[in-house]
């Protein structure tokens, strides 16, 4: 019997919307490091969330360097944390080349991102002057309406900074773009 491939696993997966958050927003991060968690869950929601992650290899364990970003303490290993795998860029739509990257200004701090990915396109698509409705940008992207949601909310605003605008237009509901 056959196992299948990991692009195959890739496409079975479906996040919810607090997934795409944490998982956007680990990924947009340099070292690809979940805390610390900048989505607001309460009581074990993280846990929750976190464990689903690891259960679909989107997350993966590792030592933890910083004691504020701890997910857990092992007797062998000590302190761990919590870092997204390839399969998690991939999962999001986003490249593992590491190639040409620009910088973007967000607040004080310069912070980096690639470009030709998925993120890339989406962020083109919201500056057009007529902005971009969910269906256009599933239809362009291929993904699902919730993680776009998710990218826009963690990855867009949150860690890039960028400021979304949504307005309803006739004729083609609800349009969202950067301003």
């Amino acid at each position: 019997m056959s196992r299948p491939d990991t692009e195959t696993k890739m496409t079975q997966i479906q996040l919810t919307d607090t997934q795409s958050i944490i998982l956007s927003t680990a990924c947009g991060r340099d070292d690809g490091m979940v805390f610390p968690i900048t989505a607001k869950l309460k009581g074990g929601a993280v846990g929750n969330v976190c464990k689903s992650l690891l259960k679909h290899a989107l997350l993966e364990e590792v030592a933890a360097t910083d004691l504020n970003t701890v997910w857990r303490h092992d007797e062998e290993r000590g302190s761990i944390t919590l870092r997204a795998t390839p399969l998690a860029y991939s999962t999001l739509g986003i490249t593992d080349d590491p190639a040409p990257a620009t910088s973007i200004t967000s607040g004080t701090e310069p912070l980096r991102r690639r470009i030709g990915t998925k993120q890339d396109t989406l962020i083109a698509m919201l500056r057009a002057p007529e902005g971009a409705t969910i269906e256009e940008i599933v239809a362009a992207l291929d993904w699902r309406s919730h993680t776009i949601r998710g990218a826009m909310a963690g990855a867009l605003k949150k860690k890039l900074g960028l400021t979304i605008t949504s307005e309803k237009v006739d004729g083609r509901g609800r349009v969202y773009s950067i301003r």
